[in-house]
């Protein structure tokens, strides 16, 4: 027994927040909380396996050539995130077709790790012909889906699957003034139902203020019209309290946006922005352009959120979907065995949506 018996000096001393809390007695000993349980201390757990484990983001842009695209993902991470700032200084020849072609980086802030991967779509609508040019970016979104759903059937998965899954798609609109082109209205009605995107006009700063807030509601109008549903979907909204927010956020979409990585001075102070004669446009001033309220979108306020959606719903139609075309095959040649894989297959499903708390809120509404 006095093999097994630990010092009292090599213990553990008790979490913060335990019995041995911060109650003082009054005659200045402490006091134990024998009514505190600790189930709160879950959440400092699950903070230090996120900080150990680190986080995950793609983000996709996809537009013309020559709208900023590189420029504006330097810009809301502060560093050279972009494929083309990462190449070397070489002038890039626009590609035939659209090609597809990402870049990882590690960043770290504040002691948080993330791998952010930027993917990039070099080609799209540079043609004189655009007809069809949104199908190898459906491809790829799709082919994400297809290699996260091969490894989590694997018998042996991984204790911790990759997620290359696209989270967020940047739909660049070029700063017409008038309305959204043909091509843009096609791109978003497809991507929607698979992807989450969200529209900016790009280059915002060579339209004024009255054409940008004509612009918008514009585009607005033509997104309702097609029945297109950019991030945050409606549908989505998990409570009052997001409806409230996401409505605020679907009544400023698309974002009018500038970016710039370049730092001046102005009234003593170093910022970003994008100098000319007739002045300094600063990338973060609410009043100049609403590169701001991108940046809390993407990263400060929805980014789990932006993926809780690409996982339980974008990804959970693909999965179902795919399941069903291999039920649907396996019941033809092996009928007997083709009952069998529908009911795991409704079985699985309803594990997940129960897992994932749609069942709940769907009775609480």
């Amino acid at each position: 027994m006095s093999e097994l018996a630990v010092a009292p000096e090599v213990m553990m001393p008790p979490v913060s927040g335990g019995i041995y809390s911060e109650k003082i007695a009054v005659g200045g000993g402490p006091v134990l909380d024998f009514s505190y349980v600790g189930i709160d201390a879950i959440l400092e757990q699950m903070r230090k396996k996120a900080m150990k484990q680190g986080f995950e983001l793609n983000i996709m842009v996809v537009g013309q050539s020559g709208l900023g695209k590189s420029t504006l993902m330097n810009t809301l991470f502060k560093s050279k995130v972009s494929r083309k700032s990462a190449l070397e200084k070489e002038k890039e020849k626009i590609p035939k077709t659209v090609e597809i072609k990402s870049i990882s980086h590690d960043v770290e802030e504040k002691g948080v790790r993330m791998k952010l991967t930027v993917i990039d779509t070099p080609g799209f609508g540079d043609q004189i012909n655009n007809e069809n040019c949104w199908q190898p970016i459906m491809k790829f979104i799709n082919d994400q889906y297809e290699a996260y759903l091969q490894e989590e059937i694997n018998i042996n998965r991984k204790k911790r699957i990759p997620d290359s899954r696209v989270h967020c798609c940047i739909y660049f609109i070029p700063p017409t003034g008038h309305c959204l082109r043909p091509l843009d209205v096609e791109f978003m009605r497809r991507l929607s139902k698979v992807v989450n995107i969200v529209p900016v006009i790009a280059k915002a700063d060579t339209l004024t203020l009255e054409e940008r807030d004509f612009f918008k509601q514009k585009i607005r109008e033509e997104l309702r019209a097609n029945g297109i549903d950019v991030y945050p979907q409606k549908e989505f909204d998990e409570d009052a309290e997001d409806r409230m927010i996401n409505e605020k956020i679907r009544e400023m979409i698309p974002f009018a946006v500038v970016g710039s990585d370049q730092e001046y001075q102005v009234n003593g102070r170093r910022l970003l922005g994008r100098k000319t004669k007739w002045g300094t446009i600063e990338v973060e001033n609410i009043a100049h352009c609403e590169f701001a309220y991108l940046r809390d979108l993407l990263i400060r306020t929805h980014m789990q959120n932006i993926k809780d959606i690409t996982s339980s719903i974008h990804y959970e139609l693909y999965r179902v979907r795919r399941l069903h075309e291999n039920n649907t095959v396996a019941a033809r040649n092996h009928p007997a065995r083709g009952i069998g894989l529908n009911l795991l297959s409704l079985f699985y499903w309803l594990t997940v949506q129960y897992n994932s708390g749609c069942f709940s809120s769907q009775i609480t509404q």
